[in-house]
């Protein structure tokens, strides 16, 4: 195989793995998240609106991991900076 080929699996199987993993903490996280404010709100129904603000500011944030593990994913596939260097060298 030449450096071209090895570069694009490469790329391929780690964007792959990047949003496997990058996805499943963060799911995991929102999920508990959700129950842990359900549960909240049984208990206290009269802080409904504190909880759900905090609640949406987390999992926007927690929503923000798997965003960026897109991105990753993204630039290995489509912007990839080993091409311009098996370019160059190959």
């Amino acid at each position: 195989m030449d450096s071209m080929t090895v570069i694009a699996t490469a790329s391929i199987v780690t964007a792959g793995l990047t949003m496997a993993i990058g996805s499943i903490g963060p799911a995991l996280g929102e999920g508990r998240a959700v129950a842990t404010a359900l549960s909240s709100l049984a208990q206290q129904p009269d802080s409904t609106t504190t909880i759900t603000r905090t609640l949406f500011v987390g999992l926007a944030m927690i929503e923000s991991i798997a965003i960026y593990c897109f991105v990753i994913s993204m630039i290995l596939v489509f912007a990839n900076p080993f091409w311009s260097h098996a370019i160059v060298h190959g």
